[in-house]
C-alpha cells in the first residue's frame, strides 16, 4: 500500500521511511508562526522553559497582523511584547506595519514557506500553505512556545479525505466555491483531524490565489490540513519567491484514502455561505431580499491580487448602494501597491470603497468594520460564526469577491450574473 502527501512529508520530517494514520511521530519543524494574538502567550510559555535562545532564528515567522495599526491601548502592548521578543532573539521573518501584510499571504508572497515543509502556526488558518505542497496546520500557543525553544513538536498522522473536482469552472466561480461546496458535502466537522487533499483536473488548471484559498478553509470542515501535491504551477510561484531548497512530493497511485468525493465543477455556481455557519450552502442565485449593511473583500482567505482585481472588474463604473459600505482591505503592501499601478484602486475609490491597510481588521471583528446589532455584511472571510465580525445579533454571508462587489452595487445580495 502506498503513501499519501501529507503521510510522505511527515515521514520526511520524523526521520522515518513511512507513517500510516493514527501514528504519533515527533517530527522537526521548517517555519513556526505566531501573531500579536498568540505570539505573546507563546513567548510566556518560552520564557518559562529556561531557555535563553529560540531553537533557531531563521525559523521562526513573527506577523503583526490582527491589530495593527494598533487599535487600543492593549493591542499596542501585545505588540510591543511580540516586537521586544523579536528584536531581542534577532528573527529574520519579522514583520510589523509597512512590511507586513496578512500572514498567511506574505509568507507564501515572500517565498518562506516551501512545498515539503512542515509549517506549525499559533493560528488556525495556517493549514493555507498546503497549497504550496507543504504540510502546514495550527496548535495552540503552549504548542508553539515549546517549538520556539525545540524546533519539534508531535502529530498524529491524521486519514486523508480526497477531494476530485473535474470540468471547466463558470465565469465568477473559484477557489472559494469548490471550498465553500466541499464543507457544504462534508460539514464543518466532517474533515476533523484529517487532511484534506485536493486533486482532479480542475485543480491542475487552479492558478495558485485560488489554490491558497481553498487550502486556507480547510481547517473550517474541521481538517487537520488542506494540501494539493505541487505541479508546474507551484513552479511557476515558487521558483521567483524561494531562496531555499525544497522537496515536491504527490500521494502514490495505490495511497489508501478513508474517503474519496468527487465533484463536478462545472456544475456550481457562485456560492454564499449563510449564518452562522460555513455548511450552510447555497447559490447567490437563491437568496433574495436581504439587506447588506457592509461589504468586506480582503483577508488571508480572499485579499490577494487576483481576488481585488476581481472585484474591480464589477465595480468599475459603479457606485456602492446607498446604506451599504464598502470595505476593501489588500492582503500585503505589495499587492496594495501593485492594486494602485493596476489602477484597481482607483476604480473602488471612485465606486465608494473605502481602503485598509493590509490587515486581518474585520475578519475576527477586530476593528475597522465592525458590525451594529442587527447588520448584515457579505465578505470574502473565512468565517462567518455568530457574533464573529460584532454584535450578537449581526449576520455574516460568506463569497466570492464578486458576488461580493455585485452585492456592494446592489445593496442586496446577488449574483454577480445579473449586475
Amino acid at each position: 500500500m502506498g503513501n499519501t502527501i501529507t503521510e510522505k512529508i511527515i515521514a520526511a520530517h520524523a526521520d522515518k521511511s513511512s507513517v500510516v494514520p493514527g501514528d504519533i511521530v515527533e517530527v522537526k519543524v521548517d517555519l513556526a508562526l505566531g501573531n500579536d494574538i498568540t505570539a505573546p502567550l507563546a513567548i510566556n510559555v518560552f520564557n518559562s522553559l529556561g531557555v535563553n535562545e529560540v531553537f533557531d532564528k531563521n525559523k521562526i515567522a513573527i506577523v503583526n497582523d490582527h491589530f495593527v495599526p494598533n487599535k487600543d491601548i492593549n493591542s499596542a502592548q501585545q505588540i510591543k511584547f511580540t516586537s521586544t521578543f523579536a528584536y531581542n532573539h534577532n528573527i529574520k521573518y519579522f514583520f510589523e506595519p509597512g512590511d507586513a501584510g496578512i500572514e498567511h499571504v506574505i509568507l507564501p508572497e515572500k517565498g518562506i514557506v516551501l512545498p515539503g515543509d512542515i509549517v506549525i502556526g499559533a493560528d488556525s488558518h495556517t493549514c493555507t500553505y498546503g497549497a504550496v505542497g507543504a504540510f502546514s496546520t495550527g496548535v495552540g500557543s503552549t504548542d508553539l512556545g515549546v517549538i520556539l525553544a525545540t524546533g519539534k513538536t508531535w502529530l498524529r498522522v491524521p486519514p486523508t479525505i480526497r477531494i476530485d473536482i473535474d470540468g471547466d469552472l463558470k465565469e465568477y466561480v473559484g477557489g472559494k466555491d469548490l471550498i465553500l461546496e466541499i464543507i457544504r458535502i462534508l460539514g464543518v466537522e466532517g474533515a476533523r483531524y484529517k487532511a484534506l487533499e485536493y486533486s482532479g483536473n480542475t485543480i491542475k488548471n487552479l492558478p495558485m490565489d485560488h489554490r491558497l484559498t481553498m487550502a486556507n478553509m480547510a481547517v473550517e470542515a474541521g481538517a487537520k490540513n488542506g494540501i494539493i501535491a505541487p505541479d508546474d504551477i507551484t513552479k511557476d510561484y515558487i521558483n521567483s519567491r524561494a531562496d531555499r531548497e525544497y522537496a515536491f512530493f504527490s500521494s502514490d497511485h495505490d495511497a489508501d484514502y478513508e474517503q474519496i468525493v468527487k465533484i463536478k465543477a462545472n456544475e456550481l455556481q457562485p456560492l454564499v455561505a449563510k449564518p452562522h455557519s460555513p455548511e450552510n450552502v447555497c447559490p447567490a442565485s437563491e437568496i433574495k431580499d436581504i439587506h447588506i449593511d457592509q461589504v468586506v473583500i480582503g483577508s488571508c482567505t480572499n485579499g490577494r491580487i487576483t481576488d481585488l482585481r476581481l472585484a474591480a472588474s464589477l465595480l468599475k463604473g459603479r457606485k456602492v448602494a446607498k446604506k451599504t459600505r464598502l470595505i476593501v482591505i489588500p492582503g500585503s503592501p505589495s499587492i496594495y501597491r501593485q492594486s494602485i499601478a493596476e489602477g484597481l484602486i482607483e476604480v473602488m475609490l471612485d465606486a465608494g470603497a473605502v481602503i485598509g491597510p493590509p490587515c486581518c481588521g474585520p475578519c475576527l471583528g477586530g476593528h475597522m468594520g465592525i458590525l451594529a446589532e442587527g447588520e448584515r455584511a457579505v465578505s470574502t472571510t473565512n468565517r462567518n460564526f455568530l457574533a464573529r465580525m460584532g454584535h450578537p445579533s449581526s449576520e455574516v454571508y460568506l463569497s466570492n469577491p464578486a458576488v461580493a462587489a455585485a452585492s456592494a452595487i446592489v445593496g442586496f445580495i446577488s449574483d454577480p450574473k445579473d449586475v
